[in-house]
């Protein structure tokens, strides 16, 4: 697959499920790769990149244009927070109180933030339970975060349906916090394998790495 066949399909998603292309962000997943890679997908006229290392993303961030939208979409220790804050446009993986602190902390208003729920249960990965997303989505606006949303990485599909349930879950979990919280409305779901049954089911953010960059480094 290519960069153009990804933008092509995402149009085809979108229209199967009645909704316009320009609503879903596409962020592509540069992880492993070099700078020089992502230079020819920006020069496309990409501005969507995420990383999913801490370090990496410190070191890439300064050699690529400052029109660059960093997510984060990794894993996130508490105490790497300080060397991404300044360039993060958006972090996907806030599930935790001890990680909101070290956000908050540092110059200006932090970056706004999704809350990472597990919605596998996988004892591997990351991410709250579905059943305490509500309440650590509370405590997270009490303590000043600005939460846009919710992000789910799904056990890996045989099949892109296999992740419909996941994707619906998260949707509906979306719907019950907005009741009370109506900024968290961002739904971030959908990788390589299944991005076009997380558009089906709402999807506003997929995130895609090696349909566009290939196998990673």
């Amino acid at each position: 697959m290519s960069y153009e066949e990804v933008i092509g399909r995402v149009a085809k998603a979108a229209a199967r499920a009645g909704r316009e292309p320009e609503d879903i962000t596409l962020v592509a997943v540069s992880k492993t790769k070099p700078v020089d890679v992502i230079m020819k997908i920006y020069e496309l006229g990409h501005r969507d990149f995420g990383e999913n290392r801490a370090q990496e993303l410190a070191e890439k961030a300064p050699q690529l244009p400052d029109d660059i939208r960093w997510h984060f979409v990794g894993t996130l220790q508490s105490n790497k927070a300080r060397l991404i804050r300044s360039v993060t446009h958006l972090l996907h993986s806030m599930d935790r109180q001890s990680l909101a602190g070290a956000w908050i902390k540092g110059f200006g208003v932090a970056p706004p933030v999704l809350l990472q729920v597990n919605t596998g249960d996988e004892d591997q990965k990351s991410g709250v339970s579905p059943a305490e997303a509500s309440a650590l989505t509370d405590r997270l606006i009490e303590s000043g975060l600005q939460v846009v949303g919710l992000m789910a990485i799904p056990p890996i599909p045989e099949q892109p349906d296999d992740s419909r349930n996941h994707f619906v879950a998260l949707r509906e979990l979306r719907t019950k916090i907005s009741e009370n919280h109506p900024s968290v409305s961002a739904l971030s779901m959908g990788m390589t394998d299944d991005f076009e049954v997380a558009i089906e089911e709402g999807a506003s953010i997929i995130r895609v790495g090696r349909a566009i960059f290939g196998a990673r480094n």
